[in-house]
């Protein structure tokens, strides 16, 4: 009988627990990279002051748990701390977005404790008429929106089709 050896990885070379555990649904890198992407379809060179031009322009606008991503990256107005250029440093010299997050993360653990919740939502027509109207509410409440003078579940499911493309990103699907 052969006995093969297996050679373990050293804990020093082991992929970080954000890694392991979820870095890739982390709202930050998210967010991060959708701005990132703006930003380069719309600028050829990316400097730290656009950047954070961009990134305040962008928090200006975000509710819900990116509005309190904003708010611990200190791009909104009631912030505490301004860690941005801790973000529009590396984002201007074109660091992955993942890295710059897995970096505020040791900084600040509240960063990646943000997370998109899971939606299993089918946005179908078909879909959404197989949802209960309280349901549907559900779907509405967690955009923000509410549907006034709605009786039937086709109002509620014709608002949420005309809604959809505000709230729904990339990443979300």
């Amino acid at each position: 009988m052969h006995i093969q050896h297996v050679n373990f990885v050293s804990p020093k070379t082991w992929p970080s627990p954000l890694l392991l555990f979820g870095l890739l649904a982390c709202l930050c890198v998210g967010f991060l990279q959708r701005l990132y992407d703006s930003l380069t379809s719309a600028h050829r060179e990316l400097s730290p002051a656009l950047v954070e031009e961009e990134l305040a322009r962008a928090c200006s606008v975000t509710q819900g748990k990116e509005g309190r991503l904003c708010y611990y990256l200190g791009a909104s107005r009631d912030a505490a701390t301004r860690v941005i250029a801790s973000v529009s440093r590396p984002l201007a010299s074109h660091v992955p977005v993942e890295k710059i997050c897995q970096r505020l993360s040791n900084t600040d653990t509240q960063i990646c404790q943000l997370k998109y919740e899971q939606r299993l939502w089918d946005l179908s027509s078909a879909g959404l008429n197989k949802l209960r109207v309280a349901e549907l509410r559900k779907v509405l409440a967690s955009w923000g929106e509410e549907c006034h003078g709605c009786l039937e579940k086709h109002e509620f499911v014709s608002l949420i089709q005309e809604k959809a493309p505000l709230h729904i990103h990339t990443a979300d699907l």
